[in-house]
C-alpha cells in the first residue's frame, strides 16, 4: 500500500528536495507550509507553493501564529528576561513542527511527516533512534526532544547528503529554488535585531546595570542584560585588558566579567531532560548548535537533572542553550543549561 507523507515545505532548497526525493520514491506526497507569524514574509509560501506546482503536489496551509507565540516567541521572552539565551529552534521543533504539525498531518491522513532536516533514525529492537548525520549539515542537535511517537512518524530524506548535493538535486528536478540562499537569522526576529524585537515585542527593555568583577566590584556600567550572553568580549569596553562576559544576573541586573580563560567551565547542571539518566555514564556532549563534541562524565541529581563534567574545560557554557548527549553518533539526551560553576 502506497505510504502518504506530509512534508513539511518552508519554501527553501532543503525541504523542497526532500519533497521530490521522496515523490521519486514512490510515496505519495503533499506539502505543508506553516504561517507563524503576524508580519511573516510571503516569500516563503509563494516559493513553497512554486515547488508544489512543479511537483504536482498539493501543499496545505495552517495559520500557526497563535500556537507558535504562545509555545515559541514567549519562550524566547522570558528566558531573555531571566538572563538566560534561548535556542528558539529547539522548542519550535519540539512543540510545532514535530507536535502541532505533525499531530495536524496524522489527522489528514498521513502515515508520515517529512522535512528537510539533516539527520538520521534508525528502529533498532522496536525502538526509534535519532543519529547525527554522516554530513558537515548535521542537525541532530536541534532535534534532540523529538520523543519516540514523533520519531516513529518522521522522515528525514537528507539524511547524509551534503548541501552541494542538495543544490545538484535541486537543479535536477528543476526546482524554482534551487539557488536560493539558506536563511541565517531567527525566523521571527527581524533584521536579526533581537535587542530591538524584545522592546518592540514584548516591551522588555534594555535597563542599564553595572559590569562588576569576579569580586563583585563594579567595574562599568552595562547597556541591559538583554544585550549580552556569556563568552562576548565584543561592545563591553575598554578595561585595560580584554574582558569576557563570565555570568549574568537578572535579579541584580549585573553582568559579570572576566579576563581570558575564566570563561572557561568544567562542570554544569543541565535540567529538563529529554529523556531520562539513570546512572552515571560517560558520553560526548555538545554545548551549541557549532560546538565539537566533547567527553564528559554526565551524572544524575534528581528532579530530571544532570552535572555534566568535562574531561577538559569549554568555552562559554551558557544558561539557557541546550545540551546534547551522544553515544557515538546516537543522540541519548539532552537538556537545558541552568548554570556553571
Amino acid at each position: 500500500m502506497q505510504k502518504k507523507v506530509f512534508v513539511g515545505m518552508s519554501g527553501g532548497v532543503d525541504s523542497s528536495v526532500a519533497a521530490a526525493i521522496l515523490l521519486e520514491k514512490g510515496y505519495k506526497v503533499e506539502g505543508i507550509s506553516l504561517i507563524l507569524t503576524e508580519n511573516q514574509e510571503k516569500e516563503g509560501i509563494s516559493d513553497a507553493q512554486a515547488v508544489a506546482d512543479v511537483l504536482g503536489i498539493p501543499l496545505h496551509v495552517l495559520d500557526m501564529r497563535k500556537e507558535f507565540a504562545e509555545n515559541v516567541i514567549s519562550n524566547f521572552v522570558s528566558e531573555y528576561r531571566t538572563g538566560r539565551t534561548p535556542n528558539p529552534c529547539i522548542v519550535c521543533n519540539e512543540k510545532i513542527k514535530f507536535g502541532i504539525m505533525l499531530e495536524k498531518s496524522l489527522e489528514m491522513g498521513a502515515d508520515f511527516l517529512a522535512t528537510g532536516h539533516y539527520a538520521k533514525i534508525e528502529e533498532v529492537e522496536g525502538c526509534f533512534e535519532l543519529k547525527a548525520a554522516d554530513s558537515a549539515k548535521d542537525q541532530s542537535y536541534f532535534l534532540y526532544r523529538l520523543s519516540q511517537h514523533q520519531l516513529a512518524h518522521v522522515l528525514f530524506p537528507m539524511a547524509d547528503m551534503e548541501k552541494a548535493d542538495t543544490r545538484e538535486l535541486a537543479r535536477k528536478y528543476n526546482l524554482p529554488v534551487a539557488e536560493k540562499s539558506d536563511s541565517q537569522e531567527i525566523c521571527f526576529v527581524p533584521d536579526d535585531d533581537y535587542v530591538k524585537f524584545l522592546k518592540d515585542y514584548a516591551g522588555v527593555e534594555s535597563v542599564p546595570g553595572s559590569f562588576v568583577n569576579l569580586s563583585g566590584e563594579k567595574i562599568g556600567e552595562h547597556k541591559g542584560i538583554v544585550n549580552y550572553t556569556i563568552g562576548q568580549r565584543k561592545g563591553l569596553g575598554a578595561f585595560g585588558e580584554p574582558m569576557f562576559v563570565t555570568r549574568i544576573n537578572a535579579k541584580t541586573n549585573e553582568v559579570v566579567l572576566a579576563p581570558n580563560g575564566y570563561q572557561q567551565s568544567m562542570e554544569f547542571i543541565v535540567e529538563n531532560l529529554s529523556e531520562p539518566i539513570e546512572s552515571e555514564v560517560e558520553l560526548d556532549v555538545k554545548i551549541r548548535f557549532r560546538a565539537p563534541r566533547v567527553p564528559a562524565t554526565i551524572t544524575p541529581i534528581g528532579n530530571n537533572a544532570v552535572k555534566v563534567e568535562f574531561k577538559e574545560p569549554q568555552r562559554a557554557v551558557t544558561p539557557g542553550q541546550s545540551a546534547v548527549f551522544y553515544n557515538g553518533d546516537t543522540v541519548v539526551s539532552g537538556g537545558f543549561i541552568s548554570m556553571q560553576n
